[in-house]
């Protein structure tokens, strides 16, 4: 049984670990946090804010602090942190997995567009429509700044930082939603076109859930592939099996 866990978080799914890790006698678990969210709620366990300084400095940290496991429970899209990570465990000697959700998959209704990045969808969405529905994250909205005949509707937790589209709407809001959440919207902004992440999950499925009952096109950005030789697993319980603890 490890001594002290850290989990790079950021996801429901790492408030999940830390609290099951938490609950256990003995067992020291914190959980990193990159400090992009100013608001992040209530975790268990001990939590850090802000990077290590790239995987040298991760590195150095998973010594000086004797953990014995590393869990990776961040986005599916923080590539970086992920390579780091993978870097800093090679480098130590130290256990780690990478607990990544399924991705989504599309069902006979959807009409979906797969694409490998977000530039690829910003080429894409003028074929598509003239509202859209983006729901890529804050910090991704300069990939289609240049986009100056479409008009976005924006929903994030935390103000998006610029540059982004001339015509954009933000709302400020937390999830999750629910489909008829997400079908009011979608309707009330006579969207015609959906952006989204391949998050994977439920917390945030509704959105495609509506998207499909209204048959409007959505475009999917493609998962980052992980680094070669990382161990993935798709939830919580399999956390526990890989750290050889069994849930309560």
């Amino acid at each position: 049984m490890p001594s002290h866990v850290l989990i790079l978080g950021g996801t429901a799914e790492a408030r999940e670990l830390a609290a099951a890790l938490a609950a256990r006698r003995g067992l020291r678990v914190t959980t990193s946090l990159a400090g992009r969210v100013t608001r992040p709620g209530v975790i268990a366990g001990d939590i850090r804010i802000g990077g290590f300084g790239g995987a040298e400095g991760l590195a150095h940290w998973l010594r000086e602090q004797h953990v014995d496991a590393l869990v990776d429970a961040t986005h599916p899209f923080a590539a970086k942190i992920t390579a780091n990570a993978a870097a800093a465990a090679a480098a130590t000697g130290i256990p780690a997995v990478v607990l990544h959700r399924p991705p989504w998959r599309p069902g006979p209704e959807d009409r979906w567009h797969t694409v490998s990045s977000l530039d690829a969808a910003a080429a894409l969405l003028p074929r598509l429509g003239r509202r859209v529905f983006l729901t890529t994250g804050r910090l991704g909205l300069a990939a289609f700044a240049h986009l100056t005949d479409l008009h976005f509707v924006v929903r994030s937790v935390e103000l998006p930082e610029p540059p982004m589209p001339p015509h954009t709407e933000v709302f400020l809001a937390r999830g999750p939603f629910t489909v008829a959440d997400e079908s009011a919207l979608l309707y009330d902004h006579c969207i015609d076109v959906l952006v989204t992440k391949d998050s994977g999950g439920e917390a945030t499925s509704a959105k495609l859930t509506a998207a499909r009952e209204l048959a409007l096109p959505v475009v999917v950005v493609g998962r980052p592939p992980l680094p070669d030789g990382v161990t993935a697993v798709p939830d919580v319980a399999a956390v526990l099996a890989w750290l050889g603890l069994s849930e309560r």
